[in-house]
Order: C-alpha cells, then structure tokens, then sequence
C-alpha cells in the first residue's frame, strides 16, 4: 500500500487520446495519497487544469529532461516505494529516469527493463485505458475494478471561456460538434472517414443546429476548403474544448483525440471508425455510440440515425 501524501512523477505519454485514458488511473492514484507531479506536453496542463494537478512541459533535449526530473525528484524519502511511473514505453523515456536517478515503474518494453527499478509486462489485447489502469494497479499493488467512465473534470475558467465564445459566435448549447480529422495511421491506414465532408454538407444540416468545427495546428486548411458550412473556431485550447464539448448535443469524430475528450466528459458521441481496433482504442464511456472498425467504414444513414438517436436522448 502507499504512503499518504507520498510525492509521485508520472511521465504523460504524447497524445491528447493516451492522456485523457490516463485520466482515471491518475485519479485513483491521487486518491490513494500520492502527490501527483506530471510531466508531459504543453497542451496536457490545459487538459487536465480541472483536477490540479501540476504539470510540467516536458523540455526538448535529454539532459534539459534529466535535470527537470532530478529537480522534481529533490526531497524524496528513501523508503521502498517509487519515485516515478513511466506511461510511455520508449527506450529514450526509461532512461531520462534512470540517468535522473530516480525509481521508476515502467513497461517492459524495447529493451528497456534494466533502466526501470520495477519492469511490468505489457498487458496485450485489452483496451488502452485498461493498460494504463494496471500500471496503476501495479504501484498500488491492488487490484480494483476497471472504471465505467473516465470523468475529465473542467476547470471554471473553461466553462466560462466556452460559454463566452459560444456568445460571441451565436453558437446554442445544444449544437453539433464535428472532428473530421485524424492524427497518425491505424496499421499504415488514414483513420478519416472517407464520407465525412459529404455527410457534414448534407446529413448533419437537416437537424437544424449550429455544426462547429475546432481544428487543431495544421488542420485549418482542412476545415475551411472540405468542411465551409461548418462554423469554424480557431485556436481552441483543449480545456475550452471539453468544455464546448460538455454542452453539445452530440459530437461526430474520427478515431482520435477530441472523440476520447467528448466521451471523458459524458458529451453523446457518435465514433466512426474504419481501420482501427474498437477493443484496443475506443472511446471509454456511457455516452458512446461506436460505428464500424475493423477495417469496415460505416454507412452515411447510420451515422444519421446515431446522431438523431443521440440528440433524442440529450
């Protein structure tokens, strides 16, 4: 069992849908008396203000990281606990620990058990959140049932940040959101819809809402020349976003990141997906509606119909 209030270095992994699955075994792991110091990308302070936890921006090079860990491992008591837990499976990550000195949990992953003080297998074929659940588990050394939900808290300053822009654009509570993009491959396969701009055009204006689009860096271009009926949000920061996210009627997403923050916040979400593994990567929670994988891209009507039944029920 843990130490109460026990200082804990949780490196984040590099994606918005790795860290929002996270979620809830940093929460339960912060309920168990750690002091949760993360470490990850910029965008992951934004995400995750609504539980307080401090989060650092991970540097660039590898002696800026090792010194950043040295820093936040000063102080630490040398009992028989962990100083760190190591979300990503790299060989660069495992080693930025372990020239910091510091006790580290971690998978056993490319070759890197000898940096890691405690090694754990990589559990295969279950769900990502599961993954990092029992990582967890394995700190705690407990086992615990897995979560219904993920439970992504907003922070104030976002609800009000979304609410101000959706008076500033006209844009009603109950509105569509769409994330017609999507970041990396599934196999060497494109994660895009290929029916997405039509499907947006015509199916989604006959429910008479606002549809709202909120491109990431690089994804404007897109959203502007496939997607012109959309109303488009630039520059969104993700805490805003979820909390866009939390008053909408329903969201329609690709396989990536915003589709986990519209399910981490109970947001009706309509997943479609083509060549990815709805087992390993599916958005966690109550409020999902998945459609296709496996290699199989769903048809336009039942993508309709999961949005009229979503908006229905909200």
């Amino acid at each position: 069992m843990t130490t109460p209030h026990r200082p804990l270095i949780v490196r984040l992994r590099n994606w918005v849908g790795d860290v929002t699955l996270a979620v809830p075994m940093l929460q339960r792991l912060a309920a168990a008396g750690h002091d949760l110091q993360l470490v990850g990308k910029g965008w992951a302070r934004d995400l995750l203000a609504g539980h307080g936890w401090p989060v650092q921006v991970l540097p660039k090079t590898l002696r800026e990281r090792v010194r950043l860990l040295r820093q936040l491992g000063q102080g630490r008591t040398r009992d028989a606990g962990m100083d760190a837990l190591c979300l990503p499976d790299s060989f660069s990550s495992a080693l930025e620990f372990r020239l910091a000195g510091l006790r580290t949990l971690g998978h056993a992953w490319e070759g890197r058990s000898l940096l890691l003080t405690r090694a754990v297998p990589r559990p295969r074929d279950v769900h990502e959140l599961e993954v990092y659940w029992r990582l967890g588990s394995a700190l705690l050394q407990q086992d615990a049932p897995l979560p219904a939900a993920v439970g992504l808290r907003l922070a104030p300053q976002h609800r009000q940040e979304a609410a101000a822009l959706r008076q500033a654009h006209g844009i009603e509570p109950g509105c569509i959101l769409i994330c017609p993009f999507a970041g990396g491959t599934w196999n060497q396969q494109d994660k895009t819809w290929p029916g997405f701009a039509d499907f947006a055009a015509g199916a989604l204006r006959g429910f008479g809402r606002s549809v709202v689009v909120c491109p990431g860096p690089g994804e404007e271009a897109i959203a502007r020349t496939q997607f012109p009926s959309a109303l488009m949000l630039q520059g969104v920061g993700l805490g805003t976003y979820a909390a866009l996210l939390s008053e909408a009627a329903v969201m329609v997403s690709n396989d990536t990141g915003p589709g986990h923050i519209a399910a981490a916040v109970g947001a009706p979400l309509v997943s479609v997906m083509g060549p990815s593994d709805p087992s390993l990567w599916r958005p966690w929670g109550p409020s999902v509606q998945l459609l296709g994988g496996n290699g199989a891209w769903p048809e336009a009507h039942a993508v309709q119909a999961a949005v009229a039944r979503a908006i229905a029920t909200r």
